[in-house]
């Protein structure tokens, strides 16, 4: 995680020598979890012998648990427990080798109690955390980066965007003012004629009624009637300083579903929306609409006129893949292939359109845990998301690439591999945000 996204309450306190077992843990786990497949690039692994600070909470696989994974499964449609070997990282952690250990991976059985207990006990810190009178916003992004239990997700996600207050005696309160606020803005911004709208406001309410219907089009939910009308109306009220822009309708379904999650029980394709009460409906959207403004108050360039921000992490991307893979950089520059045509969709919508939807919750705890240090650390997960296919980039041409890159085979992913994802993203970004030369060009 970025240096500031937890807010500095993870490892700060930690003498050199625990730092120096934090990192090297890091380092091993995620090559263990590679199964001795080489990083790509020239990635120096050496071990620091200055202090590195990194957060407690470096990603852990979650795919084995018994609490909640098959509580993500049955909200979400398709959660998938993926194998023992993805617990790795918290079996270590119950267990904490020394630094000179090897990188050998302990046996099956220990990675399933370990990661049970460490999962048992995160919960518990959930739990103590969300039952203080006032939630220390720190430790919560610190617990949310590895993954939040799915019943948890709604409370958790108002707070972590500042929606709702850390103070619990003032939090209903403050939920209660700010959904009649929405109910104002729904009756002041879009229960209104057209002859009281601009022509600009007229354009972006024809734009939203063509890309409701495209969102996230492989989840057929998201089709439902009363859903694409939610999504117009939480659209139509324009976010303040950016407006609408094609891949906000994308941003809104992560926030749909988990606050749905509170109110629908099960499967998310056997949800009917039917059970809903207007009162329900309208709360859904106005917790949606307020999230997606906050959320989108730390990017506000990426969805403004020629989204400079989106174009400025497009090219730092480039830069990054270059510095830690020079093989597939070059290769691709030899072949003519733009980091536009392909990374732009990644940066505008997040991700969503590159992943089962089933794991895109879990991805968005890591979003929202960053705070305003997210679109720097987006830069990583794209890089390690993309050399995830290093060998097999390096023997497509243009033409293949292109392709490739616009249907990745990520249908059949599970948490192991979103995790993997992750904790490249996590160690390259302590590595060369911290010391330049662990990255190799």
């Amino acid at each position: 995680m970025s240096g500031g996204g937890g807010g500095g309450g993870g490892g700060g306190g930690g003498s050199p020598n625990n730092t120096e077992w934090r990192f090297n843990q890091t380092l091993r786990n995620v090559q263990g979890m590679l199964k001795g497949r080489s990083f790509p690039g020239k990635v120096l692994l050496t071990r620091r012998s200055e202090p590195l600070s990194p957060p407690e909470y470096s990603p852990r696989y979650e795919n084995d648990r018994d609490e909640y994974e098959q509580n993500e499964g049955s909200q979400e449609g398709k959660g998938q427990a993926s194998g023992n070997t993805a617990d790795s990282m918290s079996a270590k952690k119950s267990n904490p080798p020394s630094t000179s250990s090897t990188n050998s991976l302990p046996d099956a059985q220990g990675l399933v109690s370990g990661a049970r207990a460490t999962d048992s006990a995160r919960i518990a810190k959930f739990t103590n955390e969300l039952s203080r009178p006032a939630v220390i916003l720190d430790k919560l992004r610190e617990l949310s980066w590895s993954g939040v239990p799915p019943y948890m997700r709604p409370n958790i996600w108002r707070l972590l965007l500042g929606y709702a207050p850390p103070n619990a005696d003032r939090r209903e309160g403050v939920l209660t003012r700010k959904r009649l606020e929405y109910v104002e803005c729904v009756s002041q911004y879009y229960d209104i004629p057209d002859t009281e709208r601009s022509d600009e406001e007229i354009n972006m309410l024809r734009q939203i009624a063509v890309d409701c219907p495209r969102t996230v089009p492989d989840v057929t939910f998201f089709q439902h009637p009363q859903i694409q009308k939610s999504l117009e109306r939480i659209l139509a009220i324009r976010h303040p300083a950016s407006g609408y822009v094609q891949g906000i309708n994308d941003l809104l379904t992560p926030f749909l579903v988990v606050f749905l999650s509170e109110h629908l029980e099960g499967n998310m394709d056997t949800w009917s929306m039917e059970k809903l009460s207007p009162q329900d409906v309208s709360n859904i959207e106005a917790d949606c609409y307020w999230c997606l403004s906050k959320f989108l108050d730390g990017m506000q360039d990426h969805y403004t006129f020629a989204q400079p921000g989106i174009q400025r992490l497009v090219f730092r991307l480039k830069e990054l893949v270059h510095r830690i893979d020079e093989p597939v950089s070059k290769h691709m520059e030899e072949q003519g292939l733009d980091f536009l045509q392909f990374a732009f969709r990644w940066f505008n919508c997040l991700m969503i359109r590159e992943i089962p939807f089933h794991l895109v919750t879990r991805l968005w705890d890591t979003y929202l845990a960053e705070g305003d240090y997210l679109p720097d650390f987006l830069v990583y997960i794209s890089a390690s998301f993309l050399l995830t296919w290093s060998d097999k980039l390096k023997k497509l041409d243009f033409q293949e690439m292109v392709m490739f890159l616009q249907h990745l085979p990520t249908r059949n992913w599970a948490h192991h591999e979103l995790e993997m994802v992750l904790s490249r993203a996590y160690m390259w970004h302590t590595m060369f945000k911290s010391s330049p030369s662990h990255l190799a060009s």
